[in-house]
C-alpha cells in the first residue's frame, strides 16, 4: 500500500470515529436530558465513545505519526461537519414564532 493511501485511508477513519464520537455525544446529550438516570447515560456514553476513538486511533496509527495525525484531522473535520449538521437541523425545527402584540 502506498505511503498516500495509507494516509487517506487514516483521514478517512479519522472522520468515521469522529462521527461516531460526536453523533454520539448529541444522541446521549438528547437522550439523557430527558432520563430519569442522566448520569448513567453520561458516563456510559462517555465511557464508550472514548474507547471506540481511543482504540481507533491506536489501531489506525500503526506506530507512525504521520497516520495519527491525518486521523486526527479526519477527526476534527468530523467534529465540525456534525455540529454544523446539527446546528442546521435545531435552527430549522426551532424557528422563533412572532409573537402578538397585546395592549397593555
Amino acid at each position: 500500500m502506498t505511503e498516500t493511501l495509507a494516509l487517506v485511508l487514516a483521514w478517512t477513519i479519522g472522520g468515521v470515529l469522529g462521527a461516531i464520537f460526536f453523533g454520539g455525544l448529541w444522541w446521549t446529550v438528547h437522550k439523557g436530558v430527558s432520563s430519569k438516570r442522566p448520569a448513567l447515560w453520561f458516563f456510559g456514553s462517555l465511557l464508550l465513545r472514548m474507547s471506540i476513538a481511543l482504540a481507533g486511533f491506536y489501531l489506525v496509527s500503526g506506530n507512525q505519526w504521520d497516520r495519527l495525525l491525518m486521523c486526527l484531522f479526519g477527526f476534527v473535520v468530523a467534529r465540525l461537519i456534525v455540529t454544523m449538521l446539527i446546528r442546521s437541523s435545531v435552527q430549522n425545527l426551532s424557528l422563533p414564532t412572532q409573537e402578538t402584540r397585546h395592549a397593555p
